[in-house]
């Protein structure tokens, strides 16, 4: 293979992986925060159990996310330098806010909230966990400022001397409006990830476990459900809006989502499709009547261009080419994205319909595959929307201004990518393994016991505080997880 196909592979393994780790984090941030801002009002057990049992989960994924993202941003100098040196004036500036204010401020007060348990007051605390879960959110607005910048170039100048994109406008890249409907929809996707982490796990103990704990786990359960409705409702919403959007600066990815060759008026959208793989025959469709139409411009009779009128135009734009992206990929991708997404959706409100009015779970066989199963869902589905979005993109790395092929690293081998895809593939493998078993063996653990209050309580301190009593200020110091 050449040198941008392994790049390309390469990239794309170590994006989606980092990307498993990254809506979880974002997502089980806030779940978490709400837990121990209910404990914090409530002075109820549970919901401090619930918050260090989730927090650990939390904070394994955390760790992990960390150590894989590393390795993005190194790839553009390794296998990307024509590309880092093109943008590297417009891409660099939201990474480096990204590591220099979001990542800082999270893992600072993620340090505190870690090992502040017993050190900080209650309200102090508690208010260390919800910056740290803001840092997340600024982090991904920042990535998501600098990937909208790669579909829809903004605020930038060309200069000819260099060769360079350089940058002379930064609050256009900041609020391109392609990072003003993809932020969204980004966080939605997280909630409903961590919902369904939150929910799954809950389902499991409730099934396999139901004298221990049940109303903890069922009011995880409940909350984790009504989580993932909300943020499902979000993801669609926002969802119709990036579309539109979509339709404006990249015409072509839309028409690719539907496989549409000929440019139409009240546009049809395809369920499911069978015929040649690229959709230039199609022998069955299950289609709804001008759907894309009202996806592409909120109008069931709106014209949607055609691949065919399209490819033309930018020829006539660009120069000869291929402008196509890959039809069945981005076409499969689109509706698995959407599918796989809502159907996560049905555990959370069977979940709420068998609790409700305070009723017990009503346990059914299929309960624990769907538990085991439900996390996955939203999972798949973020990295199917990312593959649609990066391969509906092709054959641009920044769209309208250079050609993935020109992006790739000159001096670089096909042998020295293929010999770091393999090593990065191997290392990840191992920390997949690594990640999976801490979260079962933490899942397997139920909720945490809380120590009891001191008898003596002469120092005045708080029974709830897991370092009261006399003693404290000789106590062997302990890690809160």
């Amino acid at each position: 293979m050449e040198p941008l196909d392994l790049a390309r592979w390469q990239f794309g393994i170590t994006t989606v992986y980092h990307f498993l780790f990254v809506p979880i984090t974002i997502g089980l941030a806030f779940l978490v925060a709400g837990l121990q801002t209910a404990w914090y009002r409530t002075q109820q057990p549970k919901y401090l159990r619930l918050t260090k049992y989730f927090g650990k989960l939390f904070l394994i994924n955390f760790a992990l996310g960390l150590v894989t993202g590393i390795v993005q941003e190194f790839q553009f100098g390794m296998n990307w330098s024509d590309y880092s040196r093109f943008v590297g004036d417009i891409f660099g500036a939201p990474l480096a806010i990204e590591g220099l204010l979001a990542f800082f401020l999270e893992s600072t007060f993620l340090g505190l909230w870690i090992f502040g348990w017993d050190r900080l007051s209650p309200k102090l605390h508690l208010a260390t966990i919800w910056i740290a879960a803001t840092g997340t959110l600024l982090s991904a607005y920042f990535i998501l400022a600098a990937n909208s910048f790669m579909q829809n170039p903004v605020g930038y100048e060309y200069n000819p001397a260099t060769g360079r994109a350089e940058l002379v406008d930064f609050a256009a890249v900041l609020t391109n409006k392609v990072t003003l409907v993809t932020f969204p929809h980004t966080i939605f996707g997280a909630f409903m990830t961590a919902g369904a982490l939150v929910l799954g796990v809950s389902l499991w103990n409730l099934v396999r476990r139901p004298d221990r704990d049940p109303d903890a786990f069922r009011t995880s359960g409940r909350m984790a459900s009504i989580v993932l409705l909300v943020a499902a409702l979000g993801v669609a919403a926002s969802g119709d809006q990036q579309a539109k959007v979509m339709t404006d600066v990249q015409p072509m990815k839309m028409a690719a989502a539907e496989a549409q060759y000929e440019t139409r008026d009240h546009a049809s959208f395809s369920i499911f499709s069978i015929g040649t793989p690229d959709g230039s025959e199609e022998t069955f469709s299950l289609r709804v009547p001008g759907m894309l139409s009202f996806l592409a411009e909120g109008d069931w009779n709106a014209t949607v261009e055609g691949i065919d009128n399209l490819q033309s135009g930018y020829e006539l734009m660009y120069g000869p080419g291929d402008y196509t992206p890959n039809i069945a990929l981005t076409y499969w991708t689109f509706r698995f994205m959407i599918g796989i997404g809502m159907l996560a959706t049905l555990p959370a409100l069977w979940l709420l319909w068998c609790t409700r009015k305070g009723r017990p779970l009503c346990v059914r066989r299929f309960a624990l595959p769907v538990a085991i199963a439900l996390p996955l869902l939203p999972l798949l589905a973020n990295s199917f929307g990312w593959i649609f979005t990066e391969m509906g993109r092709q054959p641009w790395i920044v769209f309208g201004l250079m050609p993935t092929s020109a992006g790739v690293s000159p001096t670089v081998s096909a042998g020295e990518v293929l010999t770091s895809m393999i090593g990065f593939t191997l290392i990840y493998g191992l920390l997949a393994v690594i990640e999976v078993r801490l979260l079962l063996k933490t899942i397997k653990g139920g909720l945490p016991e809380l120590p009891q209050p001191a008898t003596d309580d002469t120092d005045g301190g708080n029974p709830t505080d897991p370092g009261a009593g006399p003693d404290n200020d000789d106590r062997e110091l302990a890690f809160a997880y």
